[in-house]
């Protein structure tokens, strides 16, 4: 059986992590979110000079927590339980030594936003499409991406999205800096070149500059902004809203 999160090392000295499992849209579950952490710590053990995260597939990165996993009936105390090992793999991803670059394969949504904010470079296909959607279900972002999303845009773009819950084209969030670059298919196709800015650069000269932008986002502050987050986010799950939402969606 074919994992549901694979790790490579390929020979230009970085490393991949890929999200496999395309039949539920490579949603979350509780075994991909210990299979993620056991493939980054992976990774750290390997002298990178920089970890990729995407995903298989043309049309999605990830859409998020697996509903049946992070299902509306469970309490605030249930669903922060549930919440906080990828609020911590999160924390990872961002304190991570070398940098982390997501290639958005696809749309992301809800939680696949918040993988990919925790990123320090997101490189999306132009048609993708992005939305923190989580407002829209009657929470707010359940693994820390919220707090993150605040220190890679505008505070108040951060604040607008997060709010009203919107799903953006990645020629807008290009232009709002959440998109670092946009590949068009020909270019997507060529990894080597797309990715040639980074693998031209020592593994010495990426662990400086990641340290230095730790530096920059206090990551320890960061943590604690990341759990209170994710204990605010566990305090609406049980609500009417939340409840009635996720029933209409698992309901389709």
């Amino acid at each position: 059986m074919t994992e549901e999160v694979l790790y490579q090392r390929l020979e230009a000295g970085y490393g991949e992590i890929c999200l496999n499992r395309p039949a539920k849209r490579h949603a979350i579950s509780a075994e991909m979110t210990a299979l993620f952490k056991k493939k980054l710590d992976q990774a750290r053990q390997d002298q990178l000079k920089f970890l990729v995260i995407t995903a298989s597939g043309d049309d999605l990165f990830c859409a998020g927590g697996d509903l049946h996993y992070l299902h509306g009936e469970l309490t605030a105390e249930e669903a922060l339980c549930r919440l906080s090992p990828m609020k911590e793999l999160l924390y990872e991803i961002a304190a991570f030594p070398v940098p982390t670059i997501c290639l958005l394969n696809g749309n992301a949504f809800g939680g696949g936003c918040e993988i990919a904010t925790a990123c320090d470079i997101r490189i999306a296909r132009e048609k993708g499409r992005f939305g923190f959607i989580q407002s829209t279900i009657g929470i707010i972002p359940g693994w820390g991406g919220g707090a993150l999303l605040y220190e890679k845009v505008a505070p108040d773009f951060a604040f607008q999205w997060l709010m009203e819950g919107n799903v953006f084209s990645a020629p807008v969030l290009k232009e709002r800096g959440w998109i670092h670059h946009l590949a068009a298919e020909e270019v997507w196709a060529n990894r080597e070149s797309l990715l040639e800015p980074y693998t031209s650069k020592s593994h010495k000269q990426m662990k400086i500059l990641k340290a230095q932008y730790k530096n920059k986002l206090s990551i320890s502050r960061l943590s604690s902004l990341m759990n209170e987050e994710v204990e605010s986010c566990a305090s609406l799950w049980d609500s009417p809203e939340h409840k009635e939402a996720v029933r209409k969606f698992i309901l389709g």
